[in-house]
């Protein structure tokens, strides 16, 4: 069944931006299947973002101010049943009973990534109980994520670009070249040794669901729960170099290895701190520098270091490709299937999309958790 957010209610909502011929077609998914893309990073955004921060009166657009998201009584009668007193204290960031999402920030995507963390506090039941870090290589956008989310809890954590710019290959696609792509890489060395566990999120998507029901993938012996995609053709990721060299190819030797998308992974970071799969990830970027074994960025060092040894996530919370792939004005239709999270993986960003007026359908449920707009 499908979650709350896409039924009647939602519907409710949707009223203002689609006709219910529309909000049909929406709702009446393809049911044709597509390869994935993975997400890529915008290039034009800066050149219409203006911040808050700025004096000029010609700045007449800005960030709202999002409503204070508070926890329903269930959160504390759960805290209750767990012998926790309810308390009105500030959480710290090692509080075991805190949900921790990771995203990365930069303003190429700052619009998504607000619009990311504005969805996960609606469609919480305890949004008091997440905490975000947010990994960046400016530090300049601190200012607007408190003056938009006054009460949220979160932390900037600084990626030096330097530590991985030496690592990184051309790619099909220049944008995939950006250092932050592989931040992701270096969460069990950011964030703090109390944080077991993160949720790593992509900036272009919104949550439609209860995040704390991804929070409690079970991960039994894994490192990493992803949504597998097992009809996608695997061996395309990978050159015919790599296939036809034995020895790296042999990596992947006793296992069943599937395309997964790196949008959306929770990772136990206790296992990947004990592995040192940071270091596993760099010496195949090493391998790639050398031998050119695939064309795309951040992804097939994490297909290498985990395809076929992955706790299976269930789709609904990676309904991916909506960004269409490097066609201008192609669109995507949901996958067959309950929907718990919308990913605009794809060269498609909603945000551009919409303000160009050349939208797709799917672009105005993004649109309901945009904080950006006129002030006036």
């Amino acid at each position: 069944m499908v979650p709350y957010c896409l039924n009647t209610v939602w519907l409710m909502k949707l009223s203002g931006f689609f006709s219910v011929a529309m909000v049909t077609v929406i709702l009446s998914p393809s049911l044709q299947s597509f390869p994935p893309a993975e997400a890529i990073r915008s290039s034009n955004l800066e050149e219409y973002l203006r911040f808050p921060t700025q004096t000029s009166s010609d700045d007449r657009f800005s960030y709202r101010i999002a409503p204070a998201f508070r926890n329903a009584d269930e959160c504390s009668l759960t805290d209750k049943k767990k012998n926790k007193k309810k308390t009105f204290k500030r959480k710290g960031v090692c509080d075991p009973s805190l949900v921790h999402v990771a995203i990365t920030l930069d303003v190429d995507y700052l619009r998504g990534s607000i619009a990311a963390v504005n969805s996960i506090l609606q469609n919480s039941l305890c949004p008091e109980d997440i905490f975000f870090h947010f990994l960046v290589s400016e530090t300049n956008l601190e200012t607007l994520v408190r003056s938009t989310f006054p009460q949220l809890k979160f932390k900037f954590y600084y990626f030096d670009p330097e530590i991985v710019r030496s690592l990184i290959s051309t790619s099909v696609r220049q944008a995939l070249e950006q250092p932050l792509n592989y931040a992701r890489n270096y969460m069990a060395d950011l964030l703090e040794p109390c944080v077991r566990r993160v949720i790593y999120l992509d900036s272009d998507l919104v949550v439609v669901d209860d995040i704390s029901k991804l929070w409690a993938t079970s991960l039994e012996k894994m490192t990493i729960g992803v949504p597998e995609y097992c009809h996608a053709n695997f061996t395309r990721y990978f050159t015919d170099g790599f296939w036809s060299d034995k020895w790296l190819s042999s990596t992947f030797t006793g296992r069943n290895p599937c395309y997964f998308n790196t949008g959306v992974m929770v990772i136990d970071l206790v296992k990947w701190r004990q592995f040192g799969y940071t270091k596993l990830i760099e010496k195949w970027m090493e391998v790639q520098k050398r031998d050119r074994i695939y064309e795309l960025g951040s992804l097939p060092p994490f297909l290498l270091v985990f395809a076929g040894n992955v706790a299976p996530i269930e789709h609904r919370w990676n309904q991916h490709g909506l960004g269409g792939d490097n066609i201008k004005g192609s669109c995507r239709n949901l996958h067959p299937g309950p929907v718990s999270l919308l990913h605009w993986s794809g060269s498609g960003k909603p945000w551009l999309r919409l303000d160009s007026k050349k939208s797709c359908p799917l672009d105005s449920l993004w649109a309901m958790y945009d904080l950006y707009g006129h002030l006036i």
